[in-house]
């Protein structure tokens, strides 16, 4: 019988980002695939006190040398692919995770060891990290973690074909299976709203305090907003430390570390998205889509989804093309539920089409 040992990373907060949010959904995929009572988990990352990163803060850094990203050891590696040969599949969800393949490797794991690329992490964490000192130790840790994933994994998953091109540029392998983001459908028909948005519309940005989106709210701020009649809401997980960049604002709302996001999607007249960095796919594109949200985002903001632009919203890179729809839309209102955004999720970007990718290529 074929049994799977699921390597997740998990973060002590416990509101999900979105990349603990693909993470969970990856899990109930391979659940329904394998069966839940066939897959078993292991979390590298447990809650830590302050006090016990300080005790151990030169380990970590010593073992980011080594090429074991945060959480891991030499001691932690071993024992993780021991426990993995009882499995004849082992899914690591992160390639930061890359060098437990290379060590089921080394003791000759016979199964099928599949990884799942969140993003081209060396981009990610570069933009992540900016310009810190310890930015050259943990951007070389994570790249050799992905290389190391593609060295020895059977399976390589990635979200869209530009990460694919840059997975083949920097590691030289080929990618199995293209997976774009997906949201297990959670929105019921009977809850869809009516009407039209408002001559004043609530634009809401969704997004944690990470630096690409922090720089995208920060220049929508300062170049469109005085120019445009919208109310501004932000949400997200640690906005709060925004305040200090932005003045006080009448029309800007910032909630942060809220527990249900739904609220805010479902009052918003449109999903704001000013995000000009990144890799991978943005989670809070595909939310916005299963919640029938009209969108007006950036090139980045719908990287790696198949979508008409002027059906979903509306695309937008420069302050003059934000102002220009945002202004419009305040004169001629539209339908608050996009009949077309819903649909395009229900078709391509549901839970639905990832287990269908997921059974053809792993088992």
């Amino acid at each position: 019988m074929d049994k799977l040992l699921f390597i997740r990373y998990r973060k002590p907060e416990r509101i999900d980002a979105g990349g603990e949010q693909q993470t969970n959904l990856n899990y109930h995929v391979l659940c329904q695939i394998f069966g839940e009572e066939n897959v078993d988990v292991i979390y590298i990352h447990e809650k830590q006190s302050k006090k016990t990163l300080l005790l151990h803060a030169l380990p970590i850094l010593f073992h980011f040398i080594k090429g074991y990203y945060y959480g891991l050891s030499p001691k932690r590696v071993e024992a993780i692919a021991e426990q993995g040969l009882a499995y004849s599949h082992v899914f690591i969800d992160r390639s930061i995770f890359g060098i437990i393949a290379k060590e089921l490797r080394d003791i000759h794991y016979r199964g099928k060891i599949i990884t799942f690329f969140h993003n081209v992490e060396s981009i990610y964490f570069e933009a992540k990290i900016g310009n810190k000192p310890w930015r050259p130790i943990v951007v070389n840790c994570v790249a050799k973690n992905d290389q190391q994933a593609c060295d020895y994994s059977d399976i390589i998953i990635a979200l869209n074909e530009r990460d694919q091109k840059e997975i083949e540029k920097r590691h030289h392998r080929k990618i199995d299976i293209l997976s774009p983001i997906v949201f297990k459908d959670k929105y019921n028909q009977s809850e869809y709203p009516e009407g039209m948005t408002s001559a004043m519309p609530t634009c809401l940005f969704l997004g944690s305090y990470f630096p690409m989106n922090v720089k995208g709210i920060i220049w929508f701020v300062q170049n469109v907003l005085p120019q445009v009649n919208i109310k501004l809401q932000i949400v997200g997980k640690g906005m709060k430390a925004i305040l200090p960049m932005i003045e006080k604002n009448q029309q800007i709302e910032v909630f942060s570390d809220v527990a249900d996001l739904k609220p805010f999607i479902e009052d918003a007249d449109f999903m704001l998205l000013p995000i000009f960095e990144g890799s991978g796919m943005k989670v809070k594109t595909c939310e916005a889509l299963m919640y029938g949200k009209n969108i007006i985002g950036t090139t980045e903001a719908f990287e790696g989804y198949d979508v008409d632009y002027n059906k979903v919203g509306a695309l937008c890179n420069t302050k003059e093309e934000f102002i220009k729809v945002l202004n419009e839309v305040s004169k001629h209102p539209l339908p608050r539920f996009n009949q077309y955004a819903r649909q395009l999720f229900l078709e391509k970007y549901s839970e639905e089409d990832r287990r269908r990718r997921y059974e053809r290529g792993i088992k």
